[in-house]
């Protein structure tokens, strides 16, 4: 006990000489405030700070930004603020009262999307033409039960005949850090990518039946220990059936050896750290990503590869107005055995372009490429119609305008005798360009750029990301 009190009174007295320690406060009260739908625990889920925290002074506002950002990358909100309600000076007690916007859940959206890889390809390469055009109905609710629990059903018609299901749930324990999600989908084709020459997909189409059929049914389970620390484990299985004319006379490797059937079960691991600002559009933190993909797992035959994916990205601010930000992606195939046509893509799919390589494919082993993106805020406002707009959380449409100095540096692997006749596979490319950046709300990103490449070929080029 002497002990005790003698270590007490040291670290008194030490404080006495260092300075007067950081003054504290502790949350007395969180109230919420707007959410009719949303529950509660999934806006709590989001806070950095909890009732009964007792923290610095001087942390409680970084705190309360941390959370607000990190509700508003839910995407459930158009709009987050959170005040200090009452702050008691003499005990330093403080209720803090959340107030938000919610966003338009149920989006029952008529499809009419193209079957390319981006705008760019069908506008210029397919002549703009309908038969590549996708049209049904896309049914997501993405608060099904208030929970942050996104539930998507797709009819498609059109390029790909579609039917799909997506449910996902972010907890099932008690302390909700635990999730699950089901993922079903069916598709057809009458036109299939059989091939790539010149760096480019090459078609084959029937009109009479279907070239190329699709099955694939997921169960995902996500641990989510922080905020801002993901990890997913994934089990799958997939049935491709493709036209036995694609297999025998125009590409055998399509699935190895002249197969027309492919079928092979799968489990991935995926780790994600995600520290940026605004997901869809960031200007300050980083983010990690790395997954690893066993498909094939020795019950068929049909599939044998082990993949490692990785993405990095980083962002500067330099001021209000300045920002800098790096992206970074690599493939490593860790079997080094050829893989299926279909499952050997690289450059230029799943978001992994290089500015100016819009209407080429890179196919390969492995891939690295890194993107650097200069940016000049040059607008940033908010639009309002008032009661043109029937949905009160519309009424107010923030929106921010930004010029971008677009560099893009990268490299696709592929050491088989596919890459005869694409020459720009296994070397280096590089690309850039100016760009005109315009974000509505918080996620939804229109990118315009006119970007050059390697070959000195120019081109107007529109990104979209929508997050529905």
């Amino acid at each position: 006990m002497g002990r005790l009190i003698l270590a007490i009174l040291f670290c008194f007295c030490c404080s006495q000489v260092t300075g007067q320690p950081d003054t504290l406060c502790w949350i007395g009260a969180i109230t919420i405030q707007g959410a009719k739908r949303t529950k509660e625990a999934i806006i709590l889920r989001e806070l950095q700070v909890r009732t009964g925290d007792t923290l610095s002074v001087d942390l409680l506002p970084l705190r309360i930004e941390d959370s607000r950002l990190l509700l508003m990358n839910t995407g459930l909100f158009t709009k987050v603020n959170i005040y200090y309600k009452d702050w008691e000076g003499k005990t330093g007690r403080v209720h803090l009262r959340v107030e938000v916007d919610e966003a338009w859940y149920i989006y029952p959206v008529p499809v009419f999307d193209l079957a390319d890889r981006n705008f760019n390809v069908w506008w210029v390469e397919q002549n703009r033409s309908l038969q590549r055009v996708n049209y049904g109905l896309d049914f997501s609710h993405l608060n099904f039960s208030g929970n942050n629990d996104p539930l998507k059903m797709k009819v498609q018609f059109g390029y790909t005949r579609k039917y799909n299901l997506r449910y996902s749930l972010p907890f099932i324990n008690r302390k909700k850090t635990v999730g699950v999600s089901l993922y079903a989908e069916y598709a057809q084709n009458r036109e299939v990518n059989y091939a790539t020459l010149d760096n480019k997909q090459v078609f084959y189409r029937d009109e009479d039946n279907f070239t190329f059929t699709r099955f694939r049914t997921e169960l995902g389970l996500v641990y989510r220990p922080g905020a801002r620390t993901f990890h997913y484990a994934e089990a799958g299985f997939s049935r491709n059936r493709l036209d036995p004319f694609v297999a025998d006379s125009l590409n055998p490797n399509f699935f190895l050896g002249g197969r027309s059937l492919q079928r092979f079960f799968s489990l991935s691991y995926e780790f994600t750290q995600d520290f940026r600002d605004v997901r869809a559009y960031p200007l300050d933190g980083y983010f990690f990503r790395a997954r690893l993909t066993k498909d094939g797992l020795g019950i068929f035959s049909d599939r044998n590869a082990l993949t490692l994916n990785t993405r990095y990205e980083e962002y500067w601010p330099f001021s209000r107005k300045w920002s800098l930000g790096v992206i970074s992606e690599a493939k490593f195939s860790i079997i080094r055995a050829q893989q299926p046509y279909n499952d050997n893509r690289a450059i230029g799919f799943s978001g992994a372009y290089l500015p100016g390589y819009e209407y080429y494919i890179a196919d390969g082993l492995d891939m690295a490429m890194v993107r650097s993106i200069f940016r000049f805020k040059v607008l940033d406002t908010e639009f309002r119609f008032g009661k043109w707009v029937p949905l009160p959380a519309y009424r107010a449409v923030p929106f921010r305008a930004f010029l971008a100095l677009n560099m893009g540096w990268g490299i696709a692997n592929d050491p088989f005798p596919t890459s005869i006749g694409n020459p720009m596979n296994n070397r280096p490319l590089w690309g850039g360009g100016i760009g005109l950046h315009l974000v509505f709300f918080f996620d939804k990103v229109i990118l315009i750029e006119y970007s050059t490449n390697h070959l000195l070929e120019k081109g107007l080029f529109l990104h979209l990301n929508m997050n529905i």
